[in-house]
């Protein structure tokens, strides 16, 4: 079954697109936890970082040059960001499709 975020890439339901390359798509969260929150989200669908293979490599790399870009396309390069991604039930994952939260805009607190 595809997950939200293919039919988004598929264009099956709608999103607000800030970014998109042959390989990466970001949107913006629904439900945003800092003033700028986009998912950035490799076209391809990989479930968790668990399953990321040696033939991704570059395309792991194309999604941290995606965050660079948007960063500073949106202001927040110069003042600082934070990238997350969750793993798995107890890391917090909700979609089983890779993604990163680049979450900027405001000072972020401490995680620990």
């Amino acid at each position: 079954m595809a997950t939200i975020f293919t039919k988004i890439i598929n264009r099956e339901i709608p999103a607000n697109i800030v970014y998109e390359n042959e390989k990466v798509i970001a949107f913006k969260d629904i439900n945003p936890q800092a003033p700028v929150h986009i998912l950035v989200v490799p076209k391809k669908e990989i479930p968790t970082i668990n399953d990321i293979t040696e033939e991704d490599k570059e395309l792991i790399g194309e999604m941290y040059l995606a965050i660079g870009k948007i960063a500073k396309e949106l202001g927040i390069a110069e003042e600082g960001y934070r990238v997350i991604t969750n793993c798995n039930e107890f890391g917090g994952q909700e979609v089983f499709h890779i993604h990163f939260h680049l979450l900027g805009g405001k000072k972020l607190g401490t995680l620990v």
